[in-house]
């Protein structure tokens, strides 16, 4: 069983593991597979763009907070059932364009979906590196 030790729901340090392993156990649980490389971001706006890439959310994305929490839940949850979640952010970061502030509100919004989806009781991991 892939990720037993992990709890279905949480926003997490990638340490321990490697993409290729999570992307392997997401194929495996036959959950969706996300993954953002945020190496090249500059800026919170440059984070959501890549996001917004990454994800393939919809060409109306509001590209802010509040916009990128609605497309990791509502739109989601309304086109049916859904088998679980794995998600990576890789390179987040770390600098002062996307400062310690910015880097925490985006994980908030994970963590925000995360509970969500909880509450739903579907699996959303995401699992998160500083660049």
């Amino acid at each position: 069983m892939p990720l037993r030790n992990v709890r279905t729901n949480i926003v997490q340090s990638i340490r321990a593991f490697r993409v290729s392993d999570l992307q392997e156990a997401a194929q495996q649980l036959g959950h969706h597979f996300l993954y953002a490389n945020l190496a090249t971001a500059q800026s919170k706006q440059d984070v959501l763009d890549l996001i917004a890439q990454k994800f393939t959310f919809p060409a109306h994305f509001g590209k802010n907070f509040d916009a990128l929490y609605d497309c990791l839940t509502d739109p989601l949850h309304k086109s049916g059932q859904q088998p679980g979640f794995i998600l990576v952010l890789e390179h987040i970061p770390a600098h002062a364009k996307f400062d310690k502030e910015a880097r925490e509100q985006l994980l908030d919004i994970f963590r925000d979906a995360a509970d969500y989806w909880g509450d739903r009781k579907i699996p959303f991991r995401c699992f998160y590196s500083f660049l």
